[in-house]
Parts: structure tokens; C-alpha cells; sequence
């Protein structure tokens, strides 16, 4: 499995994780640094998730955007 995104709790972790599911990618929750909640994806996987993720979050979450 293969980090693909870090949510700021389990909330915000299990959006991204029914954002995946529904693109069909297999998707877990695990524990990162900090209170972070990480998410992961199968390696074959990963263009595909951050694609899904990208396209279904709003362009006011996206980090580093003016």
C-alpha cells in the first residue's frame, strides 16, 4: 500500500476513503504523525486515487492553490 493522502482526522480521512471507494480503489485508514490519519491505496493504484481525489474535492481544499 502506498500513502496517497494525510487528513487532519478520522472525519476528513473516511471522505477521502468513500471518495476512493466510490471510484472503485480499495482504500485504508492508518495512523500518521501527529494526529494525522493517513490513507492508502494499492501501488497500481496510486495515479488513479490522486486523480479521484483531485476531482472530487472542492478548489478551495486543494493545498498550495492561491
Amino acid at each position: 500500500m502506498v500513502q496517497v493522502a494525510v487528513a487532519g482526522d478520522v472525519t476528513e480521512a473516511e471522505e477521502i476513503q468513500g471518495i476512493l471507494r466510490s471510484a472503485g480503489i480499495d482504500a485504508e485508514i492508518g495512523d500518521g504523525e501527529d494526529d494525522s490519519v493517513t490513507i492508502s491505496v494499492p501501488e497500481d493504484s496510486v495515479e488513479e486515487a490522486q486523480d479521484a481525489i483531485e476531482a472530487m474535492t472542492e478548489p478551495d481544499d486543494v493545498i498550495g492553490e492561491p
